[in-house]
């Protein structure tokens, strides 16, 4: 109801769920807390991604179980040796905490929190941008970070963002944060974007990556009741994007779907067809026609989960 009407009151939203406000009040609350909307006096209306941002505490605290998923998914497509940059974010200092055990790995990052995560890792280089601090994400920003990024070139960059949808790509709520975050792109062949699966089909103000550019997105598996996040994945997929869940009990969900066996001692897992949460399995006797999750060679060597490519869709 909010993204249809852009804000909706506690009264309205009790009598159609046909609960009490008291309930209702409760429930918003934590839809807030997940970066769904924003209360209001009264209501709620669509997120604060076009006026304002949550801060590191409240982040830190949100989809912990699929930033570490995806984080250890994600932590399996960088080899040792590679120069890459990582930008701010949650769930890329989650990535940057794996990274520590890659030898001879070169790490640009504008984040403090990366760059702390990585401090003392044997054999892995960090080097910092240049910048002024941005103390709601603990990020490096403007003119300063920009320009030190002129002339890098690393073989891919892993960014976070506030959402992703088919559409736009992936986008953040704070100008110079995007700016910066443009900078990293045009510094690396590649482009793997991690996001779980609340941000799918969110879409916030600055644009900082367009679909055609994001090579891959790693992403948890959805809720078997989320078909906003399976129908964006697919679409997604249909623009050429390779898509990588991190399933199994590692997201955390509750999804109900069956993980595969092996674990960190295993890093090339084990094939298995699976199809989309909310997805209908076929559109008559014969079946077909709806996306499939299926593993990919070039995705053998991730560590952990269930690691699967999406398929675009025959036309």
């Amino acid at each position: 109801m909010v993204r249809a009407n852009g804000a909706v009151s506690l009264r309205e939203l009790a009598r159609v769920v046909q609960t009490s406000e008291v309930t209702v009040r409760r429930d918003v609350r934590a839809l807030e807390a997940e970066g769904l909307l924003d209360r209001r006096h009264g209501g709620a209306v669509l997120p604060g991604g076009f006026t304002r941002e949550s801060g590191f505490p409240q982040k830190s605290h949100l989809a912990t179980a699929e930033k570490t998923a995806i984080a250890d998914l994600a932590a399996g497509f960088v080899d040792e040796g590679e120069a890459i940059v990582v930008g701010a974010g949650t769930t890329t200092q989650e990535l940057a905490r794996r990274l520590a055990r890659v030898p001879g790995l070169t790490v640009v990052t504008n984040s403090l929190l990366v760059a702390q995560a990585l401090a003392h890792a044997n054999r892995v280089e960090v080097v910092m941008t240049g910048g002024t601090l941005r103390g709601s994400n603990y990020a490096l920003v403007g003119s300063g970070a920009e320009q030190s990024l002129q002339g890098l070139r690393v073989s891919r960059a892993f960014l976070s963002g506030s959402g992703l949808t088919a559409e736009r790509g992936l986008s953040t709520s704070n100008m110079l944060s995007a700016s910066v975050d443009r900078a990293l792109v045009q510094a690396a062949g590649e482009v793997v974007v991690l996001a779980d699966h609340t941000k799918l089909g969110s879409d916030t103000m600055f644009q900082t990556v367009p679909t055609d550019v994001i090579t891959r997105l790693v992403t948890d598996e959805p809720p078997a009741h989320d078909d906003r996040a399976a129908t964006e994945l697919q679409a997604l997929a249909d623009q050429g994007v390779q898509i990588a869940v991190a399933g199994g009990t590692g997201a955390g969900h509750g999804s109900g779907q069956p993980g595969l066996d092996g674990g960190a001692g295993d890093r090339r897992g084990h094939r298995r067809d699976v199809p989309l949460p909310g997805q209908r399995r076929s559109h008559g006797p014969g079946g077909g026609g709806g996306p499939q999750l299926r593993s990919a060679p070039s995705l053998s060597e991730a560590p952990g989960g269930r690691v699967a490519d999406l398929a675009p869709r025959r036309r």
